[in-house]
């Protein structure tokens, strides 16, 4: 801020010859780091979304001047107040731009003990009303501010599963948009009721809902708890690497989203984080921050979500990815998206002659599904062909593609002989199954929360919490056995044992075994073969997917459910 306009402040405060030297200095450094502060967090745009060296040290900058400008505004609110004229909204505004700070760091780190942190400042402009006088001002770029910092309210508590305060936030937003488009006759109005419609249906995606016994709805957490994955047994042999690095990959056409985060990316997300420390509640122990014991190890595998990104995008983010692979790390990459065919009979079959998923194209895409193409004769150029991972099997990589046509991904080659695991969602679901697309695919579902999924094929769509407690229990009981069943295994593929020992891939592929069997299983997915998941190298189906152990366990669950009657009980009759 110039100096002219730091004068012009203090003489709008009274007299400017009668001001102490003491203040003004107050107003000129807070000013000087209200102007920092800005240049700074608007800088973060510029920083590559790629890459994990070159951000921090920018984004410890941007703390420190805002932590500066936080304290200095408490300890000198008085005289701000009487020569500045300190309004609450900038108190406000200051708070939300931290609030957004621990946002992007949490996006950037995949610690979710951040969004703890953001979710306190946000919560902090609630409480004390700093936008509270906004409406007064005739100003719309004021009310536009309140309402964004609602929006991005509303995705920290999705991602804490605080649904109570998000449909509370919803209720206030929407009483916010209708007073904003009232007064001022604006053109964004639309914008903001789709934003409203957008929060609405990610919240109602679930397909079952857990009740209390007074029938308000049980919010259920799906990250890495510490009783999440089932144990190793001593003496398993299982490969140490661990899962560093993951993609999060949505083009879904039609599916619900709210703010570049599709319902099978935000689901993915949480299977691959686990619980956040609540932080807080650790801050009053005495002596906390002085202490010199290392926390106990809590690294969620670092993320990037990309919503709907253009193959150069998505190559760029996989190569950076790659590119920092610690050793003895995974890079995991799963893909939600539409399906693209090969459009014709190919002489050759090598892996570009069997489609993949889509990526992003503003052009080429009509109804929302098909692909259109001027010569027949070419391969689809806004697609990602299995020949496209084939560079980064050079590293232990795990795939995970949910698609209708996840199948073109069985074509793959070991080329370099790393760990390399493929699992693929069905290509199609049996037409008597209600359509749930829009709300998300059932095989990421089934990932991400196995009962759930496991309740909505079997036809539930509510249940007790008593009942769900005790079916998760059972759910952990399969879930050992599966893990003995894959490691006592004579045939198995090496590579599945290689990602056990990592916790989150081998609680996805405990998911990923106990939703294949429960398909197999179901009388109305047996029509079809492609109505079951598969995956690349092959599992050997007697001794997991289709073991008989495990087939009575999940008769065992659906007794316990009432659901029996869905579940062929003669399975191995059939083969």
């Amino acid at each position: 801020m110039t100096e002219l306009a730091i004068k012009e402040i203090m003489s709008s405060g009274g007299a400017e010859d009668d001001i102490p030297q003491a203040e003004r200095k107050t107003v000129t450094d807070f000013c000087y780091l209200l102007d920092k502060s800005k240049q700074l967090f608007n800088g973060l745009r510029d920083l590559p979304q790629y890459g994990q060296k070159q951000w921090q040290s920018y984004f410890g900058r941007t703390f420190d001047v805002y932590t500066k400008l936080w304290k200095f505004q408490q300890q000198h609110r008085q005289v701000l107040d009487n020569r500045y004229g300190l309004k609450r909204w900038q108190i406000g505004e200051i708070a939300s731009k931290i609030g957004q700070l621990y946002y992007h760091y949490y996006l950037r780190t995949s610690e979710t003990s951040y969004l703890n942190e953001a979710f306190s400042f946000y919560s902090a402009i609630r409480q004390r009303s700093y936008y509270s006088q906004v409406n007064k001002e005739d100003r719309p770029e004021l009310v536009v501010k309140k309402l964004r910092y609602y929006a991005r309210f509303i995705v920290v508590c999705l991602l804490l599963n605080k649904m109570d305060v998000v449909k509370d936030l919803v209720k206030e937003l929407s009483d916010e948009i209708e007073d904003y488009t009232h007064r001022f006759n604006t053109e964004d109005q639309v914008e903001w009721n789709l934003v409203l419609q957008e929060v609405a249906a990610f919240i109602e995606a679930d397909p079952v809902m857990v009740l209390n016994d007074d029938n308000t709805i049980v919010i259920t957490s799906n990250r890495l708890s510490e009783t999440g994955a089932p144990l190793l047994e001593q003496g398993m042999i299982v490969g140490q690497l661990a899962l560093a690095d993951a993609l999060i990959i949505g083009n879904c056409n039609n599916q619900v989203k709210f703010s570049e985060l599709t319902i099978d990316m935000f689901r993915m997300l949480q299977a691959l984080e686990r619980e956040p420390m609540n932080l807080a509640s650790q801050m009053n122990k005495p002596g906390m921050q002085e202490s010199t014991e290392k926390p106990a190890r809590r690294e969620n595998p670092h993320k990037y979500l990309l919503y709907k990104p253009t193959f150069s995008q998505l190559y760029t983010f996989l190569a950076a990815s790659f590119k920092e692979l610690p050793a003895n790390s995974v890079l995991l990459i799963y893909l939600s998206a539409t399906g693209v065919f090969p459009s014709g009979r190919s002489d050759s079959e090598g892996p570009y002659d069997f489609g993949g998923v889509l990526t992003n194209s503003n052009r080429d895409i009509i109804n929302g599904d098909a692909i259109h193409k001027r010569n027949q004769s070419y391969k689809e150029m806004h697609c990602l062909h299995p020949g496209d991972l084939y560079p980064f099997t050079r590293k232990p990589l795990f795939i995970i593609v949910d698609s209708s046509n996840s199948v073109a991904y069985k074509n793959f080659t070991n080329l370099f002989g790393q760990p390399l695991v493929c699992l693929l969602s069905p290509t199609a679901y049996p037409k008597a199954l209600q359509d749930q697309s829009q709300r998300g695919s059932l095989f990421t579902l089934f990932l991400n929360n196995p009962l759930m999924a496991f309740l909505f094929v079997s036809g539930l769509s509510s249940m007790r919490r008593g009942l769900w407690e005790k079916c998760q229990d059972y759910l952990r009981k399969i879930n050992r056995d599966i893990a003995q069943l894959l490691t006592h295994s004579r045939s198995i593929d090496q590579s599945f044992l290689q990602f056990f020992g990592d916790e989150f891939l081998r609680l996805l592929l405990t998911r990923f075994i106990f939703c294949s069997a429960t398909m197999r299983m179901h009388k109305i997915f047996r029509q079809e073969t492609r109505n079951y998941p598969e995956s690349y190298p092959q599992l050997p189906r007697d001794e997991t997917v289709e073991n008989p152990h495990l087939q009575k366990h999940i008769l065992e669950l659906a007794s316990i459910l009432d659901v029996r009657n869905v579940f062929l009980e003669n399975t191995l009759d059939d083969y």
